[in-house]
């Protein structure tokens, strides 16, 4: 696969939040699993103000299946929520920017294991949260640890099944870092197009195979892509921070 070279001004390292961090939380073993897929296809799900980012073909855009461990989720930076803000998720992600030149997700939806963050984040910022059944489990083995991640929507046939195989630590591509150098997201709420912005470390990353994919998420939210993701990584996760939403200009 070529790797292009990333645009001129994307920013690889966080900004520093202006204000106070609103939200605190730890995103913990984490699988990136992404594919491209045609701008077309997915540039209705973009809210105004926003466009699909793309990196060197204008056409093409990238979806990502995203399943890991919400640790902590709180109140600004020492304020988490022991029981209730940790709980499993996976979540289907578009690559947004905007005018600003602000890089971002658009969450297609985000499965949960607990109600509470599911009703918070629907009131709070609009975000499609689902609230679904869901396990975790870690095989040992010689060729590398298996991690399995596994969601059934609660009322609904929708599952997933992600079994990935953990391989050695690898130095982050242009790619890995245009898919995972993302400081915020962007999403529509009371009639507006809101940025909200986050900080954290870079992640180490580690080389992942997948062993197993029987996914509905990606098909559910709109969003066909077939076949096994080209690009695969594994993180033990980083610590993040979320400032407070901004609007976008008349958007």
């Amino acid at each position: 696969m070529d790797i292009p070279a990333l645009p001129p001004g994307f920013v690889v390292d966080a900004p520093a939040l202006l204000g106070r961090a609103v939200l605190g939380q730890q995103w913990r073993d984490l699988a990136f699993l992404h594919w491209p897929v045609a701008v077309s296809t997915v540039q209705r799900f973009f809210p105004p103000g926003t466009r699909p980012d793309v990196l060197d073909d204008p056409a093409t855009t990238y979806v990502g299946l995203v399943p890991f461990t919400m640790v902590g989720a709180g109140i600004g930076r020492r304020w988490p929520v022991r029981w209730a803000g940790t709980f499993l998720e996976t979540n289907v992600r578009l690559y947004s920017v905007d005018a600003q030149g602000r890089h971002g997700v658009v969450f297609r939806s985000l499965d949960a294991s607990r109600l509470l963050p599911v009703l918070a984040a629907h009131v709070g910022y609009g975000l499609p949260y689902v609230w679904s059944r869901m396990s975790r489990s870690v095989q040992p083995a010689a060729e590398g640890e298996v991690r399995t991640w596994t969601c059934a929507r609660r009322l609904s046939l929708v599952r997933s099944r992600i079994s990935v195989r953990v391989g050695p630590p690898v130095e982050p591509t242009p790619l890995d870092v245009f898919l995972t150098a993302r400081w915020g997201l962007h999403a529509r709420h009371l009639g507006r197009t809101w940025w909200v912005p986050n900080e954290h470390s870079t992640w180490p990353l580690r080389a992942a195979e997948v062993l197993e994919l029987d996914d509905g998420l990606r098909a559910a939210a709109g969003v066909q892509v077939s076949g096994l993701p080209p690009l695969v990584r594994f993180t033990p996760g980083v610590r993040t921070a979320f400032g407070a939403p901004v609007p976008l200009p008349s958007a």
